[in-house]
Protein backbone atom coordinates (compact mmCIF):
# COMPACT_ATOMS: atom_id res chain seq x y z
CA UNK A 1 0.00 0.00 0.00
CA UNK A 2 2.98 2.57 0.84
CA UNK A 3 4.58 1.61 -1.82
CA UNK A 4 1.11 2.41 -4.35
CA UNK A 5 1.56 6.22 -2.40
CA UNK A 6 5.05 6.76 -3.70
CA UNK A 7 4.95 5.72 -6.95
CA UNK A 8 1.31 7.69 -7.45
CA UNK A 9 3.91 10.93 -6.02
CA UNK A 10 6.76 10.40 -7.88
CA UNK A 11 7.09 13.79 -8.82
CA UNK A 12 9.56 16.80 -8.38
CA UNK A 13 9.92 17.85 -4.61
CA UNK A 14 11.62 21.09 -4.34
CA UNK A 15 13.49 21.82 -1.13
CA UNK A 16 13.00 25.14 1.01
CA UNK A 17 15.10 27.27 -0.57
CA UNK A 18 13.16 28.02 -3.98
CA UNK A 19 10.12 28.46 -1.42
CA UNK A 20 12.10 31.25 0.86
CA UNK A 21 13.61 32.83 -2.26
CA UNK A 22 9.94 33.03 -3.97
CA UNK A 23 8.49 34.66 -0.79
CA UNK A 24 11.49 37.22 -0.26
CA UNK A 25 10.76 38.28 -4.32
CA UNK A 26 7.32 38.74 -3.23
CA UNK A 27 8.25 40.81 -0.30
CA UNK A 28 10.02 43.02 -2.45
CA UNK A 29 7.47 43.05 -5.32
CA UNK A 30 4.86 44.44 -2.39
CA UNK A 31 6.73 47.08 -1.40
CA UNK A 32 7.92 48.19 -4.79
CA UNK A 33 4.14 48.21 -5.63
CA UNK A 34 3.58 50.65 -2.34
CA UNK A 35 6.44 52.51 -3.94
CA UNK A 36 4.72 52.75 -7.37
CA UNK A 37 1.83 53.72 -5.89
CA UNK A 38 3.09 57.07 -4.49
CA UNK A 39 4.55 57.93 -7.69
CA UNK A 40 2.92 60.31 -10.04
CA UNK A 41 3.19 58.30 -13.46
CA UNK A 42 0.03 59.00 -15.12
CA UNK A 43 -1.77 56.82 -16.85
CA UNK A 44 1.58 54.44 -16.56
CA UNK A 45 0.51 53.94 -13.04
CA UNK A 46 -2.15 51.26 -13.55
CA UNK A 47 0.16 49.57 -16.06
CA UNK A 48 3.12 49.26 -13.74
CA UNK A 49 0.79 47.81 -11.01
CA UNK A 50 -0.51 45.23 -13.03
CA UNK A 51 3.53 44.17 -14.39
CA UNK A 52 4.13 43.86 -11.04
CA UNK A 53 0.73 41.77 -10.05
CA UNK A 54 1.33 39.10 -13.27
CA UNK A 55 5.12 39.09 -12.09
CA UNK A 56 3.66 37.96 -8.55
CA UNK A 57 1.08 35.86 -9.45
CA UNK A 58 3.40 34.08 -11.81
CA UNK A 59 5.66 33.23 -9.21
CA UNK A 60 2.83 31.83 -6.93
CA UNK A 61 1.46 29.76 -9.59
CA UNK A 62 4.67 28.40 -11.01
CA UNK A 63 6.58 27.86 -7.50
CA UNK A 64 4.01 27.43 -4.77
CA UNK A 65 1.83 25.35 -6.95
CA UNK A 66 3.83 23.57 -8.23
CA UNK A 67 3.21 24.11 -11.58
CA UNK A 68 6.84 24.46 -13.12
CA UNK A 69 7.30 21.04 -12.76
CA UNK A 70 4.64 19.82 -13.19
CA UNK A 71 2.57 17.92 -16.25
CA UNK A 72 2.13 19.09 -19.82
CA UNK A 73 -1.33 19.11 -18.89
CA UNK A 74 -1.77 20.83 -15.97
CA UNK A 75 0.26 23.40 -18.20
CA UNK A 76 -2.16 23.30 -20.62
CA UNK A 77 -4.52 23.95 -17.78
CA UNK A 78 -2.96 27.02 -16.68
CA UNK A 79 -2.68 28.25 -19.96
CA UNK A 80 -5.88 27.79 -20.99
CA UNK A 81 -7.34 29.70 -17.37
CA UNK A 82 -5.49 32.80 -18.63
CA UNK A 83 -6.59 32.62 -22.02
CA UNK A 84 -10.48 32.52 -20.91
CA UNK A 85 -9.52 35.08 -18.48
CA UNK A 86 -8.21 37.35 -21.81
CA UNK A 87 -11.47 36.92 -23.73
CA UNK A 88 -13.71 37.52 -20.58
CA UNK A 89 -11.92 41.23 -20.16
CA UNK A 90 -11.82 42.19 -23.99
CA UNK A 91 -15.84 40.99 -23.69
CA UNK A 92 -15.64 43.42 -20.76
CA UNK A 93 -13.70 46.07 -22.21
CA UNK A 94 -15.27 45.75 -25.20
CA UNK A 95 -18.51 46.36 -23.78
CA UNK A 96 -17.32 49.39 -21.98
CA UNK A 97 -15.11 51.51 -24.82
CA UNK A 98 -18.36 51.16 -26.91
CA UNK A 99 -21.17 52.14 -24.34
CA UNK A 100 -22.03 55.65 -25.72
CA UNK A 101 -22.07 54.58 -29.87
CA UNK A 102 -25.53 53.92 -30.28
CA UNK A 103 -26.14 57.23 -28.82
CA UNK A 104 -23.60 59.15 -31.33
CA UNK A 105 -25.35 57.03 -34.06
CA UNK A 106 -28.60 58.26 -32.97
CA UNK A 107 -27.99 61.67 -32.61
CA UNK A 108 -26.22 61.50 -36.15
CA UNK A 109 -29.24 60.21 -38.36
Amino acid sequence: MAEEHAAEHDGHVPSRKPYFMVWAALMIFTGLTVWVAGLNLGPFNDVAALIIAFTKATLVVLIFMHVAHSSRLTKLTVVSGLVWLLIMISLTLGDYVTRGWLDTFAANR
